[in-house]
């Protein structure tokens, strides 16, 4: 008997893991860990540096390992990973998000919080000179306690955001790359987990960041829980949850009724609309968007968007684009709400932050219009306008972060904001040109994403998302514009709000402006990348 056991064990052939394939994410993976263990014992006082060229290092290594893979068209791990068009473009354009997360999370010369060094910990480099990052010090502490304000007088730096930004980075990687569910379901954990815990870590305004937190914990909780069910469903559906096994299943079941099929893809639509931001998941956006420190609503903002819309991406047209007469119609008129109750809210919003983050729910709307063209010019257009709204987006909220008032917090009330184009005329046009790009004024990279995305809906026959895509831009630029003009046609307020110029961010907003002029006036490269790209590998 035992022996029958040891042959039959033995039969059992070993999974291959096409290691080439996976070296993207797997130098992330391992960057992560490497995170991890400097944490745990290398000396406090290297900690940053040491995170930050680990950091940076290996996703520049991992960018380099997505461009020698650009001609790969292949799945890995028997199955579960998919490495394609699609996939390869999702990954670098994250990557390239990351690396200017990572550089903002890193700044230490913004906030000019005073830190009188006194008690044992004043071995912070940070401390010595004089900056201190956007983090609370200790995040265990209650806010305002003495603990708390022990950490900060001793300098201590909350280094471990580092690991966790890397971990949340590779999770973002995989998650559009998964070629089965319960991959990416692992993916979506593994994105999530850390986004949680950053999101509660701010310095200034602790318990605003910890009510951030614990809404996006509670309630992405609840859309993850969605997604488990809607994977339950089409397994029992198709006896798999391999998405080309899937769409195998839909196939050979063209005369029945696919109710449970269809059901198991809402349920999953759930959990991936409610991390793309679409309506009626969106309730969790402005808040946390205003709650969490400024890096971490730039790098979540970008980065959760392109990877939840590749992954949605991969499920509508690899797994049930047999359904697609079924999925279509409840996509549009997500699309159509999210257009328009993101620009009209947007209009009310008398906070910076929040105001951003109904835009990035009408920008959501936008994405979803190319989706429900199901075709291959929406698959390229969704590309391109993930990349330059992931640019466009770090970067406004680099210049946000910049803007302090007189205590030395980020003056994010529209009011503040007056007179910016006077007392600081470079920052308020570069702010400016993002706010153009999101409103899809030419000669920017954001008219040439909605013309791309309104003209695939067009080719799909999906007109009426483009007549109310084009109003709802139209009620956009309404209070794109309010912006501006309260910027460069208004007095400023008696206790005008000061801006600050560190060297890192201040790259970060050079860098991601000239993207967005240059991609508006010469897009054709990433386009032509962004057609080359859409393929579905299964």
């Amino acid at each position: 008997m035992s022996g029958g056991l040891l042959l039959a064990a033995a039969t059992v052939p070993a999974p291959s893991i096409e290691y080439r394939a996976l070296s993207p994410m797997l130098i992330v993976f391992g960057v992560a860990v490497a995170g991890v263990l400097v944490e745990a014992f290398a000396p406090r006082r290297s900690r940053y540096l040491t995170h930050l060229v680990l950091g940076l290092g290996g996703l520049a290594v991992a960018l380099g390992a997505v461009i020698g893979l650009r001609d790969v068209r292949e799945t890995a791990v028997v199955g579960a990973v998919a490495i394609d068009g699609v996939s390869l473009f999702l990954q670098g354009t994250i990557l390239v998000v990351g690396i200017l997360g990572l550089l903002f999370i890193a700044e230490r010369r913004a906030d000019r919080m005073p830190v009188k060094r006194e008690g044992p910990g004043t071995w912070s480099l940070t401390a010595s000179r004089g900056g201190v990052d956007a983090f609370t010090p200790q995040a265990a502490s209650t806010p305002g306690s003495s603990d708390e304000i022990a950490a900060t007088k001793a300098g201590v730096a909350t280094t471990e955001v580092f690991p966790l930004t890397l971990i949340a980075i590779a999770g973002l990687m995989l998650f559009p790359a998964s070629n089965d569910l319960l991959t990416m379901f692992v993916a979506l954990e593994v994105l999530s987990l850390p986004l949680y815990l950053l999101c509660g870590l701010a310095r200034r305004r602790r318990l605003l960041s910890q009510e951030a937190a614990l809404k996006y914990f509670l309630l992405g909780a609840f859309s993850s829980a969605f997604f488990l069910y809607g994977m339950a469903l089409l397994y029992g559906y198709a006896g798999t949850v391999r998405l080309e096994g899937i769409a195998e299943a839909v196939t050979r079941d063209a005369g029945n009724s696919h109710t449970l099929a269809i059901l198991g893809v809402a349920m999953l639509a759930v959990g991936l609309l409610f991390k793309i931001g679409a309506v009626p998941f969106q309730s969790w956006i402005p808040d946390v968007y205003q709650g969490a420190p400024t890096a971490i609503t730039a790098f979540m903002a970008a980065a959760t968007k392109i990877a939840a819309v590749g992954a949605m991406l991969r499920v509508l047209y690899v797994a049930v684009p047999g359904l697609r007469n079924d999925w279509r119609p409840v996509l549009a008129a997500v699309a159509i709400a999210t257009m328009v109750v993101g620009a009209i809210l947007a209009v009310t919003q008398t906070d910076m932050k929040r105001m951003l983050a109904y835009s990035s729910v009408a920008h959501a709307g936008f994405i979803l219009t190319a989706l429900v063209a199901a075709n291959t010019a929406g698959v390229s257009s969704i590309l391109f306008y993930l990349a330059v709204y992931g640019l466009g987006t770090i970067g406004a909220f680099a210049v946000v972060s910049l803007v302090r008032d007189q205590n030395g917090n980020e003056a994010t009330d529209l009011p503040a904001w007056a007179g910016m184009g006077r007392r600081s005329p470079w920052l308020a046009t570069i702010f400016s040109l993002f706010l153009l790009s999101f409103a899809g004024i030419p000669l920017t990279s954001g008219f040439i994403a909605k013309f791309g995305v309104f003209a695939a809906a067009t080719g799909g026959e999906a007109s009426v998302l483009v007549i109310v895509g084009v109003i709802s831009s139209a009620i956009a630029a309404f209070f794109y514009i309010r912006v501006i003009v309260l910027m460069f046609f208004t007095d400023a307020p008696a206790t005008a709000p000061t801006v600050v110029y560190p060297t890192m961010t201040s790259t970060i907003i050079a860098l991601t402006a000239a993207a967005t002029l240059v991609l508006g006036i010469f897009p054709q490269p990433l386009l032509d990348l962004a057609k080359n790209a859409s393929t579905f590998t299964r």
